[in-house]
């Protein structure tokens, strides 16, 4: 059983969502908050394996809560999406550096919204196909300088090939048919590269993989 923590400040948003979250056999909503710092005391007393989460909201907001939750030693497993209503760059940026799995905006339609609950669960990122064309046009007109510092270094020539495919935003599967290797030896790849880059998931690989140049427009597919 999948369980979700809705927070946002909005009730008719957090009771449209467990509606159709609701429905789902393998999903449990195990409580709402209606601010971050609420949001922060449910995730410690429920441990839910998703934390749906809106940006702006009083108190305390999603990016700060997404931060303080990615610190957390006791909060490890869980998963943070971040929601809103905006598209706008500079959010994708700030919720993926805080820690966030994901980012989706609000009219996403319903089966959409399950399955990125099912995704994040699972531990893979997350980004809406308007929110990946945003992240990456803004290192097409503002490509960073590429720096592969000791720990980039470190990564070997398939490792940096699957981070690359990640950053693509292929899944494991696809991975492991563009390298020719099975899906778990994929994920063997990019698990390494996470623990030598200190990417907490796949979401923050990607922003890694474009800030440091390791991953670039020309190579992005």
């Amino acid at each position: 059983m999948i369980r979700v923590l809705l927070v946002d400040d909005q009730p008719l948003i957090r009771s449209g969502f467990r509606a159709l979250l609701d429905l789902e056999d393998d999903i449990e909503v195990v409580g709402e908050a209606a601010d971050g710092a609420q949001g922060l005391t449910l995730a410690e007393r429920h441990l839910p394996d998703v934390v749906l989460i809106d940006i702006q909201m009083p108190v305390v907001d999603g990016i700060e809560a997404t931060r303080r939750i990615a610190a957390d030693p006791g909060l490890a497993a869980v998963h943070v999406v971040v929601l809103t209503n905006y598209g706008m760059d500079e959010y994708v940026l700030d919720a993926l550096r805080a820690g966030a799995a994901g980012f989706l905006v609000k009219d996403i339609v319903p089966d959409d919204l399950v399955h990125a609950v099912r995704v994040a669960a699972r531990g893979e990122a997350l980004l809406a196909p308007t929110i990946t064309r945003k992240l990456i046009d803004r290192y097409v007109t503002q490509p960073p300088a590429t720096v592969l510092d000791a720990a980039l270094a470190e990564l070997t020539g398939r490792e940096r090939e699957a981070v690359t495919l990640v950053a693509q935003g292929l899944s494991n599967d696809q991975i492991a048919d563009r390298m020719v290797i099975s899906p778990l030896t994929a994920k063997t790849h990019i698990n390494r590269a996470m623990t030598k880059l200190h990417a907490r998931d796949r979401a923050q690989l990607v922003v890694l993989a474009y800030e440091s140049g390791l991953v670039t427009p020309r190579n992005r597919g």
